[in-house]
């Protein structure tokens, strides 16, 4: 008695091979896209912050207004959370554009982000309260993978290891 086996016809496009090859290729491209990606994600979210810091120096006396009438930080007095708000604006975002200590800079604008939307949610309308979640989003990305390949911490990395 003979036994007989069905073989599946290679070739089309249901055969695993072919599949496994292209999922392998696009997960070589999507590997290949985090830095860049990373990178957009960092200088997008400090341009945002370094921009509302400039704007706070720019104009001192309404930053200090806005601190004692409409934002509302909870453990700071008004001149001081428009120091340290102003300050965390214009320090931290350079540290997260170069991916210099981007993990720390990504945490530290996360706070300055977190602490500007519960201070003033009452008074924004639902677009600006998104942006915060987008930018907050982009932020958290940067703090749990780091700042990519295409930064000053990667470079010193490699640097250290040679």
């Amino acid at each position: 008695m003979t036994q007989t086996t069905a073989v599946a016809p290679r070739g089309g496009y249901l055969d695993g091979n072919i599949i496994a090859r292209l999922w392998g290729l696009a997960e070589q491209v999507l590997d290949w896209l985090r830095s860049p990606a990373l990178l957009a994600a960092r200088l997008y979210v400090s341009y945002v912050f370094f921009n509302s810091g400039l704007q706070s120096l720019r104009d001192w006396a309404g930053t200090v207004w806005l601190y004692q009438n409409e934002f509302h930080v909870a453990v700071l007095p008004p001149h001081v959370a428009a120091v340290v708000g102003t300050a965390g604006e214009l320090l931290l975002p350079p540290l997260v554009a170069f991916g210099l200590l981007g993990r720390f800079g990504a945490l530290g604008l996360f706070v300055v982000n977190l602490v500007a939307l519960l201070s003033y949610m009452y008074a924004l309308q639902v677009p600006a309260i998104m942006f915060h979640f987008i930018w907050g989003g982009l932020i958290l990305m940067i703090a749990l993978w780091g700042p990519g390949a295409w930064s000053v911490d990667a470079w010193r990395r490699a640097r250290r290891a040679r």
